[in-house]
């Protein structure tokens, strides 16, 4: 059996100025080639399509995330072929891979099997160079904090609340606490810093959120780097930072045009973790997509209930966005994890274990459909494990939902693999006419706004926090960012913050351990339980396998 990157090798790719231009209509002087397989547009061109019609979003997310896997971008890439195969114009959005995961637990990350997104080692490793262009902006925004404080500290900036840090694409957990400016006066102040990964970092959330160059500027601007002795905020643009970090930005901002091993058009623009961050591809390329094409296929991270309340309650509040309709994607083998199986046992038929596992995907269906009010269809990645008994019931808990499955083999077989899935996908978007629901008002205070998230997608029983934590909310409320959103950083294994707690707890507690303010990004993050901003690597990391031989790429997932 061939490996993904083997497959990706023999992909048989086009030119990206023939995607462009037969499959979407755009002129060849409007993309900015980044060799003869990748390319951006242009912000121009992209300015000059905004009153065609849009098309319909489709939301992907999936169950609860387990170690054996869910496949949710595979099921992205293969549902915007099968569109294509049934004779849809249809593109898809993705979110570009941080380079930490891909030398670290998960390999690449541009879908797998005969559902890839190619050139597959360009997008995993490097791509046009857009988390670069972040880092940069982030890390010369800490330069000119600490220049700023060298050269005299005009603005009284407090050198114990500097909120702002550093940041680097790779896991490193070395880098997570450290101390700068250690080595006499001429090197600045001591103090204690530390490093983000990028993906994790503002300026990325910036980034995918910004509608456009003047609207990121603006945003950059905005940015709390750190507080004075009387506690009042000090902002990039205090330090005139936003030009700058512009400059170093705008060229990223374009979004990346490639192609799926069908030849079909796919962007691949930004990439906030959503465990972290919001975890969504940009609103650019989004909405340059729907623009482009009559269906468009994105993805939000991790499962419905972090992934999808983000996309909807952040991406979607902030863009105006909608989904039409979404996919839930699931494996049996996955199920039966969260029914308490061992990882060794999941090819063996265990009904007993699905049964108990299915009350996840019961959990993140009533949240697409219940509280986001989305009409959904369950999307189960076929293994040749999988019996008949196991699917049957699915099919029966899922009728009880109202809700129907599919068997989808777009890994084996590409877009036509995904074709009864794009049926039913293109039936719910066009037969039903409901009305998005966000969980919270813009109005609920901060406190009210993580409870709901809390209570209607987790079912915890309650919020809890220390003194120190609730009176720095209420002091965020206080100075007027209580009509941001809520973004919520924790474990994507569990509804709960434990994520060894499988299936669909009820009655848990969620504790706030830490609270930031991302004023650029407009939200607020709500860190709940032991979750990192600075991965570490794993024992036996994906870099262990990686390596070029030959003159091609080898071991990449």
């Amino acid at each position: 059996m061939l490996s993904d990157i083997e497959i990706a090798q023999k992909a048989s790719m086009k030119k990206i100025v023939e995607i462009a231009k037969n499959r979407l209509g755009i002129p060849e002087e409007e993309l900015i080639p980044y060799g003869h397989f990748k390319a951006k547009v242009s912000l121009s061109y992209l300015d000059s399509i905004k009153s065609r019609k849009h098309g319909k979003l489709i939301l992907v997310t999936a169950i609860s995330p387990t170690p054996a896997g869910e496949g949710k971008t595979t099921t992205t890439v293969g549902l915007g072929d099968g569109l294509n195969h049934i004779g849809k114009k249809a593109m898809i959005c993705l979110r570009e891979p941080s380079l930490g995961p891909v030398f670290g637990v998960k390999g690449g990350a541009a879908g797998g099997g005969f559902a890839q997104i190619v050139p597959m080692e360009d997008i995993n490793l490097h791509f046009t160079g857009d988390f670069t262009a972040i880092a940069l902006a982030n890390n010369l925004l800490a330069a000119l904090i600490d220049n700023h404080i060298y050269h005299g500290n005009q603005l009284g900036i407090d050198v114990r609340r500097i909120q702002w840090k550093r940041v680097v694409d790779m896991n490193d957990r070395a880098l997570r606490q450290i101390n700068v400016g250690l080595g006499g006066p001429g090197n600045g102040f001591p103090r204690e810093d530390g490093f983000d990964i990028v993906v994790a970092s503002e300026i990325m959330a910036i980034f995918c959120l910004a509608s456009s160059v003047e609207d990121l500027k603006k945003r950059l601007g905005e940015i709390v780097v750190g507080y004075t002795r009387d506690l009042k905020p000090v902002l990039a643009k205090q330090l005139n930072a936003q030009g700058a970090m512009t400059v170093l930005l705008k060229d990223a901002l374009a979004p990346n045009l490639v192609q799926t091993l069908e030849n079909n058009p796919a962007f691949v623009h930004g990439g906030p973790f959503a465990n972290i961050a919001h975890g969504c591809n940009s609103v650019i390329a989004t909405q340059a997509a729907l623009k482009l094409a009559d269906y468009v296929v994105t993805e939000a991270g991790f499962g419905a209930d972090l992934g999808a309340e983000k996309f909807i309650d952040i991406k979607c509040r902030k863009s105006g966005l909608r989904p039409s309709a979404a996919v839930i994607v699931v494996t049996v083998r996955a199920m039966k994890y969260h029914g308490g199986a061992d990882l060794t046992s999941l090819t063996t038929e265990n009904l007993d274990a699905l049964d108990k596992g299915l009350v996840n995907l019961e959990r993140h269906v009533e949240n697409i459909t219940k509280v986001y009010n989305l009409p959904c269809v369950v999307s189960i990645n076929k293994f040749l494990s999988d019996t008949p008994a196991e699917i049957e019931m699915i099919r029966t808990r899922m009728e009880k939902l109202g809700v129907k499955i599919v068997l989808a083999s777009h890994w084996a077989d590409g877009g036509k693999g995904a074709s009864e899935l794009a049926k039913i996908v293109v039936d719910l978007c066009e037969s039903q006419d409901k009305k998005m629901q966000f969980v919270y008002e813009d109005a609920d205070t901060l406190w009210d706004k993580i409870n709901k998230i809390a209570k209607k997608v987790y079912r915890a029983s309650e919020v809890t926090a220390d003194s120190k934590i609730r009176a720095q909310i209420q002091t965020l409320q206080e100075q007027g960012y209580g009509n941001y959103p809520v973004c919520v950083a924790k474990t994507q294994s569990s509804f709960s913050t434990d994520p060894k707690l499988r299936g669909a707890p009820e009655n848990h507690v969620i504790t706030i351990r830490e609270v930031r303010l991302a004023a650029g990004a407009q939200f607020i993050v709500m860190i709940c339980g032991d979750i990192m901003t600075m991965p570490g690597l794993p024992k036996v990391p994906s870099a262990d396998k990686i390596d070029f031989v030959d003159g091609k790429v080898v071991g990449l997932f």
